[in-house]
């Protein structure tokens, strides 16, 4: 049976079809020309070193920043640096956590039931690396202990295995942060609203570093490196927004995404505005 339709109905499905293509290529045609929604960065770290790349936020950036000046202050090998890091990650993934297991707090989560200080004393990143530091330096031989062995030594954890799995992380960060390798801190955040913006507190900065750090004398390239990366990482915090050092400069650019070459700083000093 054949069906016939009249001429009534094929002129309105024609008219439909023409309708529906017009408005299929004025969407397309508007579509075009309107700009794709920008979507707005969080404020991040990304650290790179031949050992591969790793992103963070800005506490894990400082707290990252905090334990390598801590060991450098204590004239501490790398070695220490990467022990450290791989318990942070397994222990509060490198956050300064005001709760944890029974009384546990902190980046190491020490507890002060087991006397490794105060509460208040604990939620310092400064106090609680300087403990850690000083337990790690009594076990015999920890330099070439196995990173987990080391770090249990310390930490007496229930699983104390664990620690080994954040060994290459641990690594890629010790070498950023000590300054083995250079230009391999890179900060962003948002700049601030208001007018003017708000002014960088170079004082502080110095003043925070010394605490961690002792002298911020740069005695050597490597220093020098590890006070860079320490500015970059502390840059949000203190409303810094270029770091030189050594012929190169950092900037709080969102465009761009390494160090750029080129700058005034020399190697003697790390200069911050």
């Amino acid at each position: 049976m054949r069906l016939r339709f009249s001429r009534g109905v094929i002129t309105i499905a024609i008219i439909v079809i023409v309708l529906a293509v017009g408005i299929s290529v004025g969407l397309f045609n508007l579509l075009k020309k309107t700009k794709p929604l920008a979507v707005k960065p969080e404020p991040h770290c990304t650290v790179r070193t031949p050992l591969g790349e790793r992103y963070l936020d800005f506490e894990q950036a400082e707290i990252s920043a905090t334990i390598a000046a801590v060991a450098a202050r204590r004239r501490l090998p790398e070695r220490a640096v990467v022990i450290a890091y791989a318990t942070a990650l397994q222990e509060s993934k490198i956050y300064n956590l005001p709760w944890g297991d029974r009384d546990s707090v902190g980046v190491f989560q020490q507890r002060e039931s087991q006397g490794w200080g105060t509460k208040k004393q604990l939620m310092d990143p400064v106090y609680a690396t300087n403990k850690f530091f000083a337990a790690l330096e009594k076990v015999k031989n920890y330099r070439k202990l196995p990173v987990a062995e080391a770090a249990q030594a310390v930490q007496r954890s229930a699983g104390g295995y664990a620690y080994a799995d954040h060994e290459p992380e641990a690594k890629l960060l010790a070498a950023a942060f000590t300054g083995r390798v250079p230009r391999a801190v890179h900060c962003w955040y948002p700049p601030g609203k208001k007018t003017p913006a708000p002014q960088p507190r170079t004082a502080e900065a110095r003043k925070q570093l010394a605490r961690s750090l002792g002298s911020t004398a740069v005695t050597s390239e490597r220093r020098g490196w590890l006070i860079a990366a320490w500015s970059v990482s502390f840059a949000q915090k203190y409303a810094l927004r270029q770091v030189g050092y050594a012929g190169a400069t950092w900037k709080n650019d969102v465009e761009l995404e390494n160090w750029q070459t080129g700058g005034k700083a020399g190697n003697r000093e790390v200069e911050l505005s």
